[in-house]
């Protein structure tokens, strides 16, 4: 017998996987001075993945958090161009401190959404990633690092710092399959959004590691066409 419709919707709100009524996306410090340091992964595969990232957040109605380091004080520039054009309405929240969960106005913005379940990314994973992470899961938070999205000073600092967040109790997940988690169901009336977020990650995603596997671009599969 074909199957064409979903299986039935599990309370979103009750739900122990990420769904978009009981998750919120956190981004922290996507700023130029940032990435400039950042070796363990490219700037283009870190930005490639927050932004998808921000579309996943925008189309299914997930509330986002958005942070930024000393440009108040003239230090550091803004959230880079990419990220802000992919979340337009969302205002930044500037601090002075490395650890975002120590500000006041950030602690507050992620309390006022009343939810419990936490995806962030941010440069640097060992830093401004790790801090409040490590705070959060401390105070009762479920905190699902963007492994594919996030970068340190050197892979060792990358790698270290998961292993502590980890530790701690976080629960790593990828951008893609933070869609997928949210999406749930190829049958529902809104699977369409991941399909149109794919047509978009999938063809920026060969183009930027055709020159690193020398495959000339192969094709990558994608569930695009799934019912």
């Amino acid at each position: 017998m074909a199957k064409t419709q979903p299986e039935p919707v599990r309370d979103p709100k009750a739900d122990h996987l990420l769904t978009p009524q009981n998750c919120v996306l956190v981004l922290i410090d996507y700023q130029p001075e940032q990435y400039s340091s950042v070796t363990s992964s490219s700037r283009e595969e870190i930005t490639l993945n927050a932004v998808a990232l921000c579309k996943l957040a925008q189309a299914y109605g997930i509330p986002v958090v958005l942070s930024t380091v000393a440009v108040d004080m003239g230090v550091n520039e803004g959230t880079i161009p990419e990220i802000r054009a992919a979340l337009p309405g969302v205002e930044e929240i500037d601090r002075t401190g490395v650890n975002a969960w120590e500000d006041d106005d950030f602690r507050k913005a992620v309390q006022d959404t009343g939810r419990r379940k936490v995806v962030i990314g941010a440069l640097w994973t060992e830093v401004c990633l790790a801090f409040p992470t490590l705070d959060m899961l401390a105070e009762g938070y479920e905190v699902y690092p963007v492994a594919d999205a996030v970068g340190g000073i050197s892979p060792a600092a990358h790698e270290r710092a998961f292993d502590r967040m980890i530790q701690a109790g976080a629960r790593p997940i990828t951008a893609i399959s933070f869609g997928c988690e949210i999406m749930r169901n190829w049958a529902r009336g809104d699977s369409d959004k991941l399909r149109e977020v794919m047509r978009w990650y999938f063809p920026q995603h060969r183009r930027l590691h055709k020159s690193l596997d020398g495959s000339g671009g192969a094709p990558i599969s994608t569930g695009l066409t799934a019912a």
